[in-house]
C-alpha cells in the first residue's frame, strides 16, 4: 500500500519533468523527399520506389541509411497530383482563404521498415532548434497514404492513438472498415467488399464455374481474397485452388505457378498486388505459361509497367475491374513544366541545403520521368489522391470557420480528433464531377470499369473498357459487359471455357462427384418418367399421372392409351372367329330348320335346339362388345351380355340334359315323369336360370356397376383403359352362377352318359360341358395374371373357346347324321330297334 502511494506522488513530477524535457532527434533525420511549409501541413506515405537495400550491420560503425531504387511510375505520379491539388487549392480564394498548405511526402520504398521509419517521422518535426521543447503537437493536421493495405494499416495502428486522420487513396482491405480498430481511417477507394463481389459476378456472367485463385499473401490479397471465395460460393462458382504468396517468398510464388500449370481451370482470379504481380508475370513469361485467361483487380490491372511485349503472349486478353480514368484539367501541364521547376528539390538551392542536397543525390533516378509521360493517360488512382487532399481541405474549411471570400481564422489551434469529426461530415463534389462523401465505414461505394488487355494493328497495346461494375445502381443495373470488344487469350475471339465438367443437357440431371466440388458433377439421365427441360437441372422433374416422359427425358407428353381396337391385330383375328361362329351357327340353325321334321332335329326337343343356338349365336355376338374404346355403357353391356347370354345357354343345356333322363325314365314301365317335364316345364327352367342372372345383373348395376378405367398401374409409360368391375362381388356371383349351372350341367350329363340309346346326347353334352368348365377354370388365373389388352383378349378367347365347344360338341353329330348320313336320321335307329354304330 505504501509502495502505491509513493507511485500517486510521484506522478505529477515526472509529468511536470516530460513537459520540461529538452527534445532529442536519435540517429540521423529522414528528411522528406518534397516538402513545402505551410499555414496547416498534409503528410503523406507514397512507396515511390520498390526495392529496398540494407546496409551492412557489423555493429562496429554507425548504420548508413536505407537505400532505396527501381522507381514506381504510379506512386511518383501520385505524390505528384497531390502537390498539383495543394497548389491549386492554395490558389483558390473560395477554398481556406489566407490560409496556405503545406506538404510533407515520404517514400516508403515498399518496405515495412521504411514505412515505419516515415510514419514516426511525418508525425514529428524534422528538427529542434536548441532548448525547444516538446508541445505534443503533431506538425501535420492528416496524412495521405499509404497504397498498400498492409502499409496503411501499420500506419493507422501507429497514429491511432494520436487521433490523426489518415485517408488512403487505394488501401482497399475490407479489415480497414472496422470503426473499433480503425476509428479515424477513411478512404477515397471502395473497400474490397464491392472489388469481391464484383469480381464473383464478373465470372458469374461469362459463365465460368471453375476457377483457379492466387493472392498477396498481406492484408489486401487474404481479405479481398476471402469475400470473393465466399461471394463465389453463392455465385456457384466453384474453386479449383486458392494459392498465395508474398514479394520476398520465391519458394512460395514457385509452389503457386506449379499448381497455376497442372491446374485444370483456365480462369485465374489474381487477387495479387502490384508488386506480387509482376513478379508473378516474370514467371509466366519465363516457363512460357499461356492460355490462362487472368482476372484482375485494380491494383494491377491498369499498370503500364506490367504491359509489354515480352508479357502480353501470357497476359494478353486479361479482364480486370479498373478504377474510373478521369482526366483532371491541368495536371499534364503542371507534371511536364510547373513541377520540375519550381516543386521537385533539385530545381532550386533555397532552404535546407543539406536536406537538398541528401535528396538530390538520393532521388537522382527519378530525373529520369522528366520527359516521360506515356503512362498519363492510364493513371487511374490519381483522382483519389485528388479527392483526399480536397477532402481535408473542406474539413478545415469548417473547422477555421471560413465562409465565402473572408479571413479564417487560422490562429485557431486545431486538434486531429476535429479533423476526424469534420471529415465525417464532408460532403462535396469535385471539378470534374465526382461528389465526395464518407460512408460510416469511412468509405466511399465501390464504381469499376472492366477493362480488356488489347494490342492494337499498331503494335501499341491499352486497357479497353468493356463494360461496369457500379454498387450504387440497383442490383439488376449495376453490371454490365460487352463481350463482343473483347479479345481473348491469344488474340482469340471465342471465349474460353472453364468448367469441371461440361453442361449437362436437357433430359440429364447433375449428380455430384463423391468428394470434389459442387462444380464437379457427371450427368445422369432422367428415369422414365422424369423429365428436365433446361440446361444443368440438379433434379429431375416427375412427369403427371397421364403423362410420360418422350425418347429424349425432355418433355412430359401424353401416355399412349391401350385398348383392344377392331383395328388391330389381335382385335381383327378375334371379330374373325367371334363372326365365324355366328355364321356357323346360323348355318346349323338353317340346316336344322330344314330338317325339323326329321327325328334327330326333333329329338330332345327342338325348341331348346333352337334357342340354344340363339343363345349360341349371342354368346359369339356379345365378345364383341368388349373389343374397342371402353365407354361407360359399353362396359355395364358387355359383362351383363356376356353373364345373361351364357346363362340362357347354359340353361338350355340343362334342360336337354333333364330332358334326355325323362325321356330314358319315362320308357319304364309305369313311368309317367315327362308329364312333369314337358315342353312348357322346360321353358319355365330356362326362364327361371335365366331370370336369377338377370336379377344378379340388375343388382349388380344398381349397386356398383362396371365403369371405363385408365389403369396406369401395370405400366408406367401407357395407359390401359379398361372396365373397372366396379363390384368384384358382383362380377364374381355372375360367373359363379355360370359356373354353377355348368357343374350341375355336367354331373347330370356324366349321369346320363351310358343309358342305352343309339344316339345318347347326354355323352356329347358331357364331353362339351367338360370342354366349357376347363376353359372358365384355365381362365381365371390367365384372366388375373394377364396385363393390359391381353385380359379382354382372354376373356373374349374365353367366351369364343366355350360357345365353339357348346356348339361342334352339342350340334356337330347331328349335323354329320343329317348330312353324310341320312339313313341313320330314323326314328328306328334312334330308338335302338336296329342295328347301327352309336355316336
Amino acid at each position: 500500500m505504501p509502495f502505491f502511494l509513493y507511485i500517486l506522488l510521484l506522478f505529477p513530477h515526472l509529468n511536470a519533468t516530460a513537459e520540461n524535457t529538452l527534445c532529442r532527434m536519435m540517429g540521423d533525420p529522414k528528411y522528406a523527399m518534397l516538402s513545402k511549409d505551410g499555414d496547416i501541413n498534409i503528410g503523406a506515405i507514397f512507396p515511390v520506389h520498390t526495392k529496398e537495400t540494407l546496409p551492412s550491420f557489423e555493429f562496429r560503425k554507425k548504420p548508413q541509411l536505407l537505400s532505396c531504387s527501381s522507381v514506381s511510375v504510379r506512386d511518383f505520379r501520385l505524390a505528384q497530383i497531390m502537390i498539383f491539388a495543394i497548389e491549386e487549392i492554395n490558389r483558390n480564394e473560395s477554398l481556406l482563404p489566407n490560409v496556405s498548405i503545406g506538404y510533407r511526402i515520404y517514400d516508403s520504398c515498399s518496405s515495412r521498415l521504411s514505412s515505419m521509419s516515415a510514419i514516426m517521422t511525418v508525425m514529428n518535426s524534422q528538427e529542434f532548434a536548441a532548448g525547444e521543447r516538446c508541445n505534443r503537437q503533431s506538425p501535420i493536421h492528416a496524412i495521405i497514404g499509404e497504397t498498400e493495405s498492409s502499409a496503411t494499416v501499420i500506419l493507422s495502428r501507429t497514429t491511432g492513438p494520436f487521433k490523426i486522420p489518415v485517408i488512403s487513396h487505394s488501401s482497399a482491405c475490407e479489415c480497414l472498415s472496422n470503426r473499433k480498430d480503425y476509428p479515424s481511417f477513411f478512404r477515397t477507394i471502395a473497400s474490397d467488399y464491392y472489388q469481391g463481389s464484383a469480381l464473383a459476378v464478373l465470372v458469374k456472367n461469362l459463365g465460368w464455374t471453375w476457377v483457379g485463385a492466387v493472392n498477396s499473401d498481406n492484408d489486401y490479397g487474404n481479405s479481398g481474397m476471402d469475400i470473393f471465395l465466399k461471394t463465389a460460393k453463392k455465385e456457384g462458382i466453384c474453386v479449383e485452388y486458392s494459392v498465395k504468396f508474398y514479394r520476398t517468398e520465391p519458394e512460395k510464388l514457385q509452389k503457386a505457378i506449379k499448381t497455376m500449370k497442372q491446374g485444370t481451370a483456365k480462369v485465374i482470379v489474381a487477387y495479387v498486388s502490384f508488386i506480387e504481380m509482376g513478379l508473378l508475370i516474370d514467371q509466366l513469361s519465363i516457363q512460357n505459361i499461356t492460355g490462362l485467361q487472368m482476372i484482375g483487380v485494380f491494383g494491377w490491372i491498369t499498370s503500364t509497367n506490367l504491359i509489354t511485349p515480352e508479357t502480353f503472349h501470357v497476359m494478353g486478353g486479361s479482364l480486370g475491374l479498373a478504377l474510373k480514368k478521369i482526366n483532371i484539367e491541368g495536371f499534364l501541364d503542371f507534371v511536364n513544366k510547373s513541377f520540375w521547376e519550381t516543386t521537385f528539390p533539385c530545381s532550386h538551392r533555397d532552404g535546407n541545403y543539406s536536406q537538398t542536397k541528401l535528396n538530390c543525390n538520393q532521388y537522382q533516378d527519378l530525373l529520369v520521368l522528366r520527359n516521360y509521360h506515356e503512362d498519363l493517360s492510364e493513371h487511374r488512382y490519381s483522382s483519389n489522391v485528388y479527392k483526399a487532399v480536397y477532402a481535408v481541405a473542406y474539413a478545415l474549411h469548417s473547422l477555421l470557420k471560413c465562409t465565402g471570400q473572408e479571413v479564417c481564422e487560422k490562429a485557431q489551434t486545431i486538434q486531429p480528433q476535429q479533423v476526424v469529426n469534420s471529415l465525417k461530415k464532408v460532403n462535396f463534389t469535385v471539378k470534374f464531377g465526382d461528389r465526395v462523401w464518407f460512408d460510416s465505414t469511412g468509405g466511399v461505394v465501390g464504381q469499376y470499369e472492366v477493362v480488356n488487355w488489347q494490342q492494337d494493328s499498331d503494335g501499341s497495346f491499352q486497357f479497353k473498357p468493356v463494360g461496369y461494375y457500379d454498387a450504387s445502381l440497383p442490383p439488376d443495373q449495376r453490371f454490365f459487359i460487352n463481350t463482343e470488344n473483347i479479345i481473348w487469350p491469344g488474340q482469340q475471339l471465342k471465349k474460353p471455357r472453364s468448367v469441371c465438367s461440361e453442361s449437362c443437357p436437357p433430359g440429364t440431371r447433375k449428380a455430384v462427384q463423391k468428394g470434389r466440388p459442387v462444380c464437379c458433377y457427371d450427368c445422369i439421365t432422367c428415369a422414365d418418367g422424369e423429365i428436365s427441360n433446361e440446361t444443368d437441372s440438379n433434379n429431375c422433374q416427375q412427369c403427371p399421372g397421364e403423362y410420360w416422359s418422350n425418347t429424349e427425358n425432355t418433355e412430359c407428353v401424353l401416355k399412349a392409351v391401350e385398348f383392344l381396337s377392331f383395328t388391330e391385330v389381335m382385335g381383327i383375328v378375334l371379330v374373325f372367329f367371334s363372326l365365324f361362329g355366328v355364321g356357323i351357327t346360323l348355318l346349323v340353325a338353317i340346316l336344322f330348320y330344314s330338317k325339323k321334321d326329321t327325328p334327330i332335329v326333333k329329338a330332345n326337343n327342338s325348341e331348346l335346339s333352337f334357342l340354344l343356338l340363339f343363345s349360341l349365336t349371342l354368346c359369339f355376338l356379345c365378345s364383341l362388345t368388349f373389343i374397342g374404346r371402353p365407354t361407360e355403357w359399353s362396359c355395364m353391356l358387355r359383362h351383363t351380355a356376356f353373364g345373361i347370354t351364357f346363362v340362357l345357354c347354359i340353361s338350355c343345356v340343362l334342360g336337354k340334359t333333364i330332358v334326355v333322363l325323362m325321356a330314358f325314365k319315362a320308357t319304364l314301365p309305369g313311368s309317367n315323369v315327362m308329364k312333369w317335364f314337358g315342353p312348357a316345364q322346360q321353358r319355365l327352367s330356362v326362364f327361371a336360370f335365366t331370370l336369377i342372372q338377370v336379377l344378379i345383373c340388375v343388382l349388380w348395376l344398381t349397386i356398383s356397376p362396371p365403369f371405363p378405367y385408365k389403369n396406369m398401374k401395370h405400366y408406367k409409360e401407357k395407359i390401359i383403359l379398361e372396365c373397372s368391375l366396379g363390384s368384384t362381388i358382383g362380377f364374381w356371383a355372375v360367373l359363379g352362377y355360370i359356373g354353377l349351372l355348368a357343374l350341375l350341367c355336367f354331373i347330370l350329363a356324366f349321369l346320363a352318359r351310358t343309358l342305352p340309346d343309339n344316339f345318347n346326347e347326354a355323352k356329347f353334352i358331357t364331353f362339351s360341358m367338360f370342354i366349357f368348365c376347363a376353359v372358365w377354370i384355365t381362365f381365371i388365373p390367365a384372366y388375373v395374371s394377364s396385363p393390359g389388352k391381353f385380359t379382354v383378349a382372354v376373356e373374349i378367347f374365353a367366351i369364343l373357346a366355350s360357345s365353339f365347344g357348346l356348339l361342334f360338341c352339342i350340334f356337330a353329330p347331328k349335323c354329320y347324321i343329317i348330312l353324310f348320313k341320312p339313313e341313320q336320321n330314323t326314328k328306328q335307329h334312334l330308338m335302338g330297334k336296329t342295328q347301327s354304330k352309336s355316336y
